[in-house]
């Protein structure tokens, strides 16, 4: 049974943990120690050097269903004030949305788990690291697990992800020489040579591509004083519809970053693909499909069904022949925000989803 006063105090501290990317271990080690007091034994599964995920499996080692949570967050806006706010049912603070709440939901449904069940249910909890930035924990994750389905706690304010975006991340370049002021013009400047990159790039996604979601961020340039910089730089981030047909993207958008004239300009263009993770859609149907709709069923919700429209390590477990449902509390405009919040019900209502999932699963309950 689901405690919502332990789940709480959890998430609480969770919250006031400050995990940003690279930098997981102070909530890690409270992880393992909460775990480990509620007689609970994690792996420690290493990254890199200082970094590791920390993998819970039933004790015959088979697993047919894992619960799966990220536990950084983005850096914070405020350093001085990224920690717990509650005001009635609402849970404001850094990673309460993205996704802390869902973490806490997921450790508190697999305590509740075990305390009534016992080690040998087929389930799996992994807690994870480096999902803001690069994707290192799920990618270290499946080179040593699999599991037939997972389910991952990514804020869809509780509606049932069976699809999720595919995700492009591109780096455009511009390189060229530097160059007093006076004799800079808009063949030889690499911020313009840039800047009319990115509009054809725009122009592009709006006649060809409407149905693209994109984004141009960390947009700099080499510090220049009062000479033309010699070298530029941005990314670009593209969500993708599950269904899209992202050789055919990459192809055009290579296409749209050339000019119609290259003429006599003395600055080079790079545009390099860092990224390529393909979307998916899921069939609703299968057993743990079938689980989820009986669990909501039972506990008088609506079933909603839909696409995760943003990048998730959903994408690496896909790919790696897992079948991943996106399900967790939170809204996603509310993720990676200033007043990034949640509702603590919502939370509690996740738990309670997590747990009766394993109960239908395992226990036929």
């Amino acid at each position: 049974m689901i405690s919502k006063d332990r789940l709480k105090k959890l998430f609480q501290r969770l919250v006031d943990i400050y995990s940003p990317s690279g930098k997981e271990n102070d909530i890690l080690d409270y992880l393992r120690g909460y775990l480990k007091r509620n007689s609970i034994a994690a792996t420690v599964q290493s990254v890199d050097e200082t970094r590791y995920n920390l993998v819970v499996l039933p004790e015959n080692g088979q697993a047919e269903l894992a619960l799966i949570g990220h536990v950084d967050t983005v850096t914070a806006y405020d350093i001085e004030d990224y920690g717990w706010h509650e005001k009635q049912d609402t849970i404001s603070g850094l990673g309460t949305a993205d996704m802390k709440s869902g973490c806490a939901a997921m450790v508190e449904a697999f305590l509740a788990l075990r305390q009534a069940y016992g080690p040998l249910l087929p389930a799996a909890l992994c807690l994870v690291v480096g999902e803001e930035e690069n994707g290192d924990g799920a990618a270290r994750l499946i080179e040593d697990y699999h599991f037939p389905w997972a389910v991952i706690g990514e804020p869809t304010n509780l509606v049932a992800c069976l699809g999720c975006y595919g995700y492009l991340e591109t780096q455009m370049v511009s390189t060229g020489k530097r160059l007093h002021a006076s004799l800079a013009n808009n063949r030889e400047n690499t911020i313009e040579v840039l800047l009319q990159m990115m509009m054809r790039i725009s122009q592009y996604m709006r006649d060809q591509r409407p149905e693209l979601v994109y984004n141009f961020r960390d947009l700099y340039s080499s510090r220049s004083g009062l000479t033309v910089p010699d070298r530029c730089e941005a990314w670009l981030d593209v969500h993708l519809p599950p269904d899209a047909a992202i050789g055919e993207i990459v192809t055009e958008l290579e296409d749209a970053c050339l000019p119609a004239d290259t003429g006599n300009s003395r600055i080079e263009t790079r545009f390099h693909i860092e990224t390529i993770d393909a979307g998916y859609r899921l069939p609703e149907k299968g057993p743990v499909v079938e689980a989820v709709r009986d669990v909501f069923t039972r506990m008088q919700m609506t079933w909603q069904s839909g696409d995760f429209r943003s990048h998730s390590d959903a994408n690496q477990l896909w790919a790696a022949g897992i079948k991943p449902m996106v399900l967790g509390p939170g809204r996603l405009e509310n993720a990676h925000v200033h007043d990034e919040c949640v509702s603590f019900p919502q939370v509690a209502q996740a738990a309670e989803i997590y747990l009766g999932l394993m109960q239908q699963l395992f226990c036929g309950q």
